[in-house]
């Protein structure tokens, strides 16, 4: 469900009292463990955190260099981990918890898909935002567009 909502607090106004609780938890997560550089906004019609153009321009879409993002869907929330998408250790530490909490992660490429907050391993989710400085991020995506 794309949002035309301008700031973050337009987009968590939107949404029903259960989906902003959950949303609101790993939005908490992740600003508590986001490393400096990086800015939450919203894009994509999802609150995002990225990287800005005046830190780094040379993005193939010419948008700033997205990091994670959250977003709630029609059928479930998405929490979209730029930093797992690009890094094989990253996936492994992220279904290792998943197998840890003896949960089924239901996800994509990029995004964990869920309905229950508390069917998501949201330590790990914090580690893992917190992995990647913005110079260790942009060094990591130079390398994968090569």
């Amino acid at each position: 469900m794309h949002s035309n909502a301008k700031t973050v607090k337009e987009y968590l106004n939107e949404l029903l009292a259960d989906r902003r609780g959950a949303i609101s938890t790993v939005r908490n997560v992740i600003i508590k463990n986001l490393p400096k550089g990086y800015i939450e906004t919203m894009n994509w019609g999802m609150i995002a955190y990225e990287i800005p153009l005046k830190t780094f321009p040379n993005t193939y879409n010419k948008q700033p260099l997205m990091y994670a993002a959250l977003s709630s869907q029609k059928n479930h929330i998405a929490v979209y981990l730029s930093c797992v998408y690009s890094d094989e250790k990253q996936l492994m530490k992220l279904q290792n918890a998943f197998s840890e909490m003896g949960v089924k992660p239901n996800m994509g490429e990029s995004c964990i898909r869920f309905k229950d907050v508390n069917k998501i391993p949201l330590t790990t989710i914090g580690e893992l935002i917190g992995a990647y400085s913005v110079k260790d991020y942009i060094e990591n995506y130079n390398r994968c567009r090569k």
